[in-house]
Formats: C-alpha cells, sequence, structure tokens
C-alpha cells in the first residue's frame, strides 16, 4: 500500500525560489508503508536503514524490525531490545517518505517502485512551495496503531512547526491510504488543534470503511509491496506477514463490519469434512465478523525462530479489542467547521475484495495451511534468494513447498488496494469527490491528482524554473 518518473535524471529540487512564502502550507502525510525506517542503537546512536532497503532487506528486516504487541502499553515493541525503530526527520519530513530507499541501487535498478512521495513533491515544487516553509512530511512507525500517543504527538509538533515556519497560515494536508485514518484518530483526540492549524484536508486512496480483500489475506498470508523481478532482492511476503500479525494498524484496516456494504466482503474456504470415514468438500463462508474464528484457526500454530528462539504468533486478540475501539472513533468522527474536505479515490483496477482458498477439487484439509499459501512462488522462482537468507530450510520443514494452493479473488472497482466503495464513503460534506482511473501508488504520480490538487490548492504549476537538486541519495546509513 505503498512508479512514476526516474529520481536520478530529474530530481526533487530542494525549492523553487522564494515564491513559497506566498503559499498556505502544506503537509503531506503518507501511509502504511509508506515512510523509511531506521533501526537506531539505543546506546551508540547508530541508525541502519531497515525500511525501505532492497540490498539484503531480508535479512535486516528480521533482525531489526521484527516486532511483538505489547497490550500493556500498546506499543508494538521490536524483539531486539538494544534498538529501537525511528523515523528520519531530515528535509523537513519529506525525506522520509520522498524516495523509501534512496540508495545507489534504487539508481542502478532504476527502482522507481520505491518511489512514494517523490513526484508529488517535484509538483509542489514546481507550483512554488519551499521546503521548510510552506511544504513539509510527515513520516511514522507504521506497525503501530492510527491513534497511539507517540503519532498523534508528532503529527501536532509537526502542524505546530508547519503553521510556525509560514508566519501562521493555516495548512493544507495531503494524506494518502492509511494516513487519512490516522488524520481521522487525530481529530478525534484534538479537535482544537485541527481546526487551528488546518484549513484543506485532501485524501487519496483512504480506506475510510477497510480494504477488505487486501488486509484478510495479509493477515492470513503476507503483504508483497514490490511485484516482479525486483521483489526477489525485496523482503519476502512471508517476512512481512510475520511483522503484520503483531501490527496494530493492520487490524484497523479490517473491513468495517457495521458499515453497509453492497455486498459483504467474505473469506471462503473450500474445506475438506470427514464424517464416519467418508470425506466431503464443503465451502464455508466468513463475513468481516466471523472471519475472526477463521484467522484465529488458521493462525494457531504460526510461529518464527528469532535469535535460536521459537516465537509464537498467532491471530492477536488483544491487537484486535485495540481496533475494535480505533473502529468505533473512526466511525464517529465528525469533520471541525470551517475545514475544506476533498476526497480522490482510485478506479478502474481490479481490487480484491472476498478472497477464496483452496478448491472444490483441492480442499484445504487444516485452516493452519491457508498461511502458507503464498509459499509456493517463492520456492519454485527464488531458490538462490531462499539460500541467502536462509529460508529454505524452513520452508522445507513444513512439508507444504509441493502441496500449497494459490489464493483465489473476486474483484471490486478500486485502485488496486482499497476499494471504490470504501474510499469514497468517507462520511463528510466534501467539497469534491473525485474518482481517478489510477492505482493504489499510481495516484502519486498520477497528472489528472495533480490537477486536481493544484485546483483546490488554488496553485499552478510555473514551467521554466531551475534550481539546485535535493539530496537523495542515502549517505549517512548503512
Amino acid at each position: 500500500m505503498l512508479g512514476g518518473c526516474c529520481c536520478f535524471q530529474g530530481r526533487c529540487p530542494d525549492s523553487a525560489g522564494d515564491g513559497g512564502s506566498d503559499r498556505d502550507p502544506v503537509l503531506l502525510i503518507s501511509g502504511i508503508g509508506g515512510s523509511i525506517l531506521h533501526s537506531k542503537k539505543k546506546k551508540l546512536g547508530f541508525q541502519t536503514r531497515v525500511w525501505v532497503r532492497i540490498l539484503l532487506a531480508d535479512l535486516e528486516f528480521k533482525k531489526k524490525v521484527w516486532s511483538l504487541y505489547n497490550p500493556k502499553t500498546g506499543y508494538t515493541e521490536s524483539l531486539d531490545d538494544s534498538t529501537e525503530i525511528v523515523v528520519p526527520p531530515d528535509d523537513y519530513g519529506l525525506y522520509a517518505i520522498d524516495i523509501l530507499d534512496p540508495s545507489f541501487l534504487t539508481k542502478l535498478l532504476h527502482l522507481t517502485e520505491v518511489y512514494h512521495f517523490h513526484d508529488m513533491i517535484a509538483m509542489l515544487i514546481g507550483c512554488g512551495y519551499k521546503k521548510g516553509t510552506s511544504l513539509f512530511g510527515y513520516g511514522y512507525d507504521f506497525r503501530q496503531s492510527n491513534r497511539i500517543e507517540k503519532l498523534m504527538d508528532g503529527l501536532k509538533a509537526k502542524l505546530e512547526t508547519a503553521y510556525e515556519a509560514s508566519g501562521g497560515r493555516k495548512i493544507n494536508i495531503i494524506s494518502h491510504s492509511m494516513g487519512g485514518l490516522l488524520v481521522l484518530c487525530f481529530i478525534s483526540q484534538h479537535c482544537d488543534v485541527f481546526s487551528k492549524y488546518v484549513n484543506k484536508w485532501i485524501t487519496i486512496a483512504c480506506p475510510f470503511q477497510g480494504a477488505p480483500g487486501c488486509i484478510n489475506d495479509s493477515l492470513l498470508t503476507g503483504l508483497q509491496f514490490v511485484e516482479g523481478f525486483e521483489s526477489y532482492f525485496f523482503v519476502s511476503r512471508w517476512t512481512m506477514h510475520q511483522l503484520l500479525v503483531e501490527c496494530p494498524s493492520v487490524y484497523e484496516m479490517l473491513a468495517n463490519p457495521g458499515f453497509k456494504w453492497k455486498k459483504q466482503p467474505e473469506v471462503q474456504v473450500w474445506r475438506k469434512q470427514s464424517n464416519d470415514g467418508e470425506s466431503s468438500v464443503k465451502l464455508e463462508l466468513y463475513d468481516p465478523t466471523n472471519c475472526i474464528t477463521l484467522f484465529e484457526e488458521a493462525l494457531k500454530n504460526n510461529e518464527l525462530n528469532y535469535d535460536g528462539e521459537t516465537v509464537a504468533l498467532p491471530f492477536n486478540n488483544s491487537i484486535l479489542r485495540w481496533a475494535a475501539t480505533t473502529r468505533k472513533i473512526l466511525d464517529n468522527v465528525q469533520l471541525p467547521e470551517g475545514i475544506s474536505f476533498y476526497n480522490i479515490f482510485g478506479t478502474s483496477f481490479d481490487t480484491p475484495f472476498d478472497v477464496c482458498y483452496g478448491s472444490e477439487t483441492s480442499p484445504v484439509e487444516e485452516l493452519s495451511e491457508v498461511c502458507h499459501t503464498m509459499i509456493l512462488p517463492y520456492a519454485a522462482c527464488t531458490i538462490v534468494k531462499f539460500c541467502l537468507s536462509n529460508m529454505l530450510t524452513f520452508y522445507s520443514s513444513l512439508g507444504l513447498i509441493f502441496a500449497l494452493i494459490q489464493p483465489q479473488y473476486s474483484y471490486v472497482d478500486g485502485d488496486g488496494t482499497v476499494p471504490a466503495e470504501s474510499a469514497e464513503a468517507d462520511g463528510f460534506e466534501a467539497a469534491e469527490r473525485v474518482g481517478v482511473a489510477a492505482s493504489h501508488r499510481g495516484l502519486l504520480q498520477d497528472e489528472r491528482v495533480f490537477q486536481l490538487i493544484q485546483k483546490w490548492l488554488g496553485v499552478n504549476q510555473e514551467v521554466g524554473r531551475h534550481s539546485k537538486t535535493s539530496r537523495v541519495m542515502d549517505v549517512c546509513t548503512s
């Protein structure tokens, strides 16, 4: 739920002259997976980029990002006690949400899949915005709940900074994906602060009512952020899965069971039944309410090996209870008076809605098989990668490499990740609500989206500007 132009041929300028002082400041807020994360040694302060990185991605991720949820604090905490996960604050918050792997390897492979807000930052600078005066970014630890105190305090501080740096001008927020849920939680907790500092709020691809197909499958089989050949060098789907099972933010994007869907989203399982020695096949259906029983059974044996110890990672009911409270908060948020709200949502892309495991001819015998359904493509296509990351032995021990079932999806209209039905259902009185034919990440590079943003901000692209380049190479971290 992280395209576009080649950063290294035309990098984002630091500014477009001094015209940024006559612009109301813009704050860009990323969604899940849309912020660079560093692992920081608590004693020495040394930092290593762990998300996103291409070289040694899987290894570094498993060593430093795998986490467990602490129900006493509400935070997801890294298994490595000697480190903490931080977001680099460089470039007024823009560095962390610009190019998620700003390394030489990204340039070498021309890996635009890890470009995030890069094109939009360039567009806004071309419209006269200036970093640190009228253009800011907010990246955050997306493992955490959207309403956790640290994230709320960070957003509050960012709004105050932007307000003061611009000479007391109100801020226009542009949020992408889950970043919209973060803003909703902020409004619920700091409505007065939001009213004081914010003028307009533009959401892009926000899963207001959840992202049923993608999130259901993510909890069961993981999430693949980069597709195609580049994914062989990236964090594996299984590695992401072991993180996401312990992430409150993911649970907070489950389908809203209280929303009046045109059709209730389902998880479907063709399951083998045995009665008195006779076998039969039954299609089991799980809606947003009773799918929890499926998650519990499918993940009951889920575990990982970390530092020589086995760590159990079943479906986390403590997180579910936390997320249920978050959903109530989201359902009851009221937009403060005087705030202009705009909604851009993606259309024209097949978007997963129902997820089906097994088939009538190849049913699932045990639900715990479901959470390993995505191993086969990696085992068949990326043996070298597995050897490098010491995963082949693990997968072989499961005894499932040659007996796995690909999930099948039913699709609805949307951006490929969030159904248009969900992204459109903000529940507010919008100044404008526009569907754009683009993918979830593609919306951040889409010309039609840029035209809408320019119109709503009341600015125009200024042609012919020339300025120095911004820092895009990661020179301070390993």
